[in-house]
């Protein structure tokens, strides 16, 4: 399985716009990060997980030639702006992207996206629209998505409920506040765990880097990478200061992982 970080950067993004700190001003590639998406190379299938404002860009980089499923973790501007930038994979692979999200995620898709999802709004002649089939799933309820068998998992992030998925040996988690003891034991035995830590200090509805180490060192997966990160972390001081087994993610990072 290949696990590609496409970006791993909080709702800002990095650098922040009209920032000059140094790690906004850093000439480090890694700590260049764009809102935070996946990619999931397995089996022969292609699944993407979210579709920030970025995610042509990211795509592009990673020399994506094909979507076969995205699943989205909630409904957030971070996590879905880029929706229409899959149109060009309906087109050119001629058939509807499924797309799997839980119920509150799909509903405000479906209403601020209405010229996608409104079969009746067909678009002009020579023009085109992203074909797009939507699923509601649910926590803990298994599914397959490209014939890859996903288990959901849901987490409180504020007031909004966010999933994270489960594909063989790897999780991706990311924009919660805490993991529940429940799913700290739905993710036993991963590989690879990637894991979202905002910044050292408290924030109400993300994880801490210190509360997301101590969630990585319960669930004990063999390499835990850190994404949602925020211009308070440069890469290489953020590496030097965390525990062996935990290492902060960055963009364009791809693990070849055993299943």
């Amino acid at each position: 399985m290949r696990l590609t970080l496409l970006g791993t950067g909080t709702s800002f993004g990095v650098p922040q716009i009209g920032c000059e700190c140094a790690v906004c001003s850093s000439t480090d590639p890694r700590d260049r990060r764009m809102r935070t998406a996946a990619l999931i190379e397995w089996q022969g299938a292609t699944i993407l997980v979210d579709t920030p404002p970025e995610v042509r860009l990211e795509l592009l980089a990673a020399g994506t030639s094909r979507i076969d499923a995205v699943l989205f973790t909630h409904e957030h501007a971070d996590h879905v702006a880029g929706i229409d930038d899959l149109r060009i994979f309906s087109v050119r692979q001629r058939t509807a992207i499924p797309l799997f999200a839980n119920a509150a995620t799909a509903a405000f898709l479906k209403a601020s996206y209405r010229y996608i999802f409104d079969e009746t709004m067909t678009p002009v002649p020579g023009t085109s629209k992203p074909r797009l089939s939507l699923e509601v799933i649910m926590p803990d309820r298994p599914f397959r998505a490209a014939g890859i068998d996903v288990l959901p998992l849901g987490f409180q992030h504020g007031i909004t409920e966010v999933l994270g998925f489960r594909i063989g040996t790897v999780a991706y988690v990311t924009d919660v506040k805490a993991v529940p003891d429940r799913a700290r034991e739905a993710l036993r035995g991963l590989e690879v765990l990637v894991l979202n830590a905002l910044w050292w200090r408290h924030h109400p509805t993300h994880q801490s880097i210190p509360e997301a180490i101590e969630a990585a060192a319960a669930i004990g997966a063999k390499r835990t990478i850190l994404t949602h990160l925020t211009h308070e972390t440069g890469h290489a001081a953020l590496a030097a200061a965390l525990p062996p087994g935990i290492e902060p993610g960055y963009d364009g990072m791809t693990l070849e992982i055993p299943v």
